[in-house]
């Protein structure tokens, strides 16, 4: 089983940046798919972004668009969120995941997850 440890959530201000790391142990990243999920409070969790497991295909939100790009280091077996002119609905706990089967964008899907890390943007 893969364990997920998330980090780098914080307090920003509107237009600032912050990179979100998950790090991974127990096995090794590069056979799962991954992606990064979002919880606002009183919302449902929503997908944000999703990577293969080879790094070759990236997918978006398209409320994050040209915002927030996913990456990931399967050597250092941590995956990342480097998000970029934040603004205040971005706000929530932003939770990486796992799987072993095709990548998808739906949360139910993902077996392995972090505990998360908050993210608060201030306007």
């Amino acid at each position: 089983q893969v364990q997920l440890v998330e980090s780098g959530g914080g307090l920003v201000q509107a237009g600032g940046s912050l990179r979100l790391s998950c790090a991974a142990s127990g096995r090794t990243i590069s056979g799962y798919h991954m992606a990064w999920f979002r919880q606002a409070p009183g919302k449902e969790r929503e997908f944000v972004a999703a990577i293969s497991a080879n790094g070759d295909s990236t997918y978006n939100a398209n409320s994050v668009k040209g915002r927030l790009a996913i990456s990931r280091d399967n050597a250092k077996n941590t995956l990342y969120l480097q998000m970029n002119s934040l603004k205040p609905k971005d706000t929530a706990v932003y939770y990486c995941a796992a799987r072993v089967m095709t990548i998808t964008t739906m949360v139910t899907t993902y077996n392995y997850w972090g505990r998360g890390t908050q993210v608060t943007v201030s306007s």
